[in-house]
């Protein structure tokens, strides 16, 4: 478990914040950054074909010691853009007291027991927080220490009996593009798992399809002081625009469990032209296009109502629900199951409300179910990690291996 410790506590401080306002890929240097200490860890513990490509995707391979179907652990190496990722100081809680946790860098940043479910539960574990003036990053360098660590034990015990495994270590998860350059041929599975997920024995096997819509919105502007009957106000239509949405029925702040919604969260421009970016999520795909007709009959209504603006609504295509192509490959779900047991704990479906690089990678052809690695409140200053649920993590992860060994190609 110090392996382990050490490993998460040096990844969290190489900062790999992604940017979404940029076309590079990766989006930000420092991913590269921390891929090149990956290739170098990786082939110290003997995997073979390591390496890392122009993109900043880090390969390598677990050679197989008896023939059986190959799978892939993938993780991701960037961290939200949500909080400030630079000059990460993890802080270790040894046999963590089941209080409120105060985080030393900024006192007005706690962890609250009656605010973040299953901390208490945690008791007398080892908790890793930052000094709250930045997140942690344990979404998901957690996944990415565990993916090592596993690695490391599998190389280290040749009397595991196992087939290849792929490590994959991603970039831009958190900005919508992790899989924009990953090749699943090259991946050459059949099956994968992402070690993404909350707590322990989690196994995320659904989650929302999702779409991206971009309203424009385009008036007309000339000074407020020759205005009169002229300017056409951008920013007031994009107000009426989101007033008219069915907030009171598609909101995430007032829906749950498998209720869809349509979120705004981002508007930018001024009196000449507004662009509101808005997600759509459903658990049932078709649904997408409900909403899509939605938000263009309330554009078709305003320009109706204001004949020399204009409103324009372009969808774009996120990802899609993974259950339905997880069905194509029973044994990635049901082997994580086992493997889940296998370690003592009940395995706990889950129908992810957001999505993973696996919502991608199963629709594009590699069956990838999401695996917990004890990672809580993600995209904040108040992220921790469990050290004791990572560990989890890692023997479900040998389990798995032992598992797939034991099926035929």
């Amino acid at each position: 478990m110090d392996t382990l410790l050490d490993r998460f506590c040096r990844y969290v401080q190489i900062e790999t914040t992604a940017v979404e306002e940029t076309t590079d890929y990766p989006s930000s240097p420092g991913q590269k950054d921390l891929g090149r200490i990956l290739v170098q860890e990786l082939e110290a513990l003997g995997l073979e074909d390591v390496g890392m490509d122009k993109w900043g995707i880090v390969m390598g391979t677990i050679p197989g010691n008896v023939k059986a179907p190959t799978i892939a652990w993938l993780s991701h190496q960037d961290t939200s853009p949500e909080a400030s990722g630079k000059n990460v100081k993890p802080i270790i809680h040894k046999n963590y007291n089941g209080q409120d946790i105060v985080l030393p860098g900024d006192k007005s940043k706690v962890i609250r027991v009656a605010e973040t479910d299953g901390l208490a539960e945690l008791k007398g574990k080892t908790i890793i927080t930052s000094d709250g003036t930045t997140l942690l990053g344990a979404d998901d360098k957690a996944g990415v220490a565990v993916i090592m660590t596993a690695a490391a034990e599998l190389m280290a015990n040749k009397r595991i009996k196992h087939g290849p495994i792929r490590v994959v270590y991603t970039c831009d998860e958190e900005v919508g593009r992790g899989c924009d350059k990953v090749d699943i041929k090259k991946i050459n599975a059949t099956a994968a798992y992402t070690l993404d997920g909350e707590g322990a024995g989690g196994l995320e096997n659904e989650t929302f399809s999702a779409d991206l819509a971009t309203v424009t919105i385009t008036g007309y502007n000339i000074h407020p002081g020759l205005a009169t009957g002229k300017m056409i106000n951008s920013i007031r239509l994009a107000g009426e625009f989101i007033n008219r949405l069915p907030w009171h029925r598609l909101a995430p702040e007032t829906t749950c469990g498998k209720d869809g919604f349509m979120h705004p969260y981002t508007i930018e421009g001024g009196v000449p032209e507004v662009k509101i970016r808005i997600l759509l999520r459903s658990f049932v795909t078709a649904e997408l296009k409900e909403q899509a007709k939605m938000l263009k009959n309330v554009a078709s209504t305003l320009m109706a109502e204001f004949p020399r603006a204009k409103v324009n609504v372009k969808v774009t295509k996120q990802y899609r629900n993974m259950l339905e192509h997880l069905q194509k490959e029973p044994r990635a779900v049901e082997l994580a199951a086992k493997a889940i047991k296998a370690t003592g704990v009940e395995p706990e479906f889950e129908s992810i409300r957001g999505g993973t690089d696996g919502s991608r990678l199963s629709e594009m052809g590699l069956p990838t179910p999401n695996l917990s690695v004890g990672m809580h409140n993600f995209h904040s200053e108040l992220e921790f990690a469990c050290l004791e649920q990572m560990e989890a993590s890692v023997k479900v992860l040998i389990e798995l291996a032992k598992l797939w060994g034991k099926q035929k190609k």
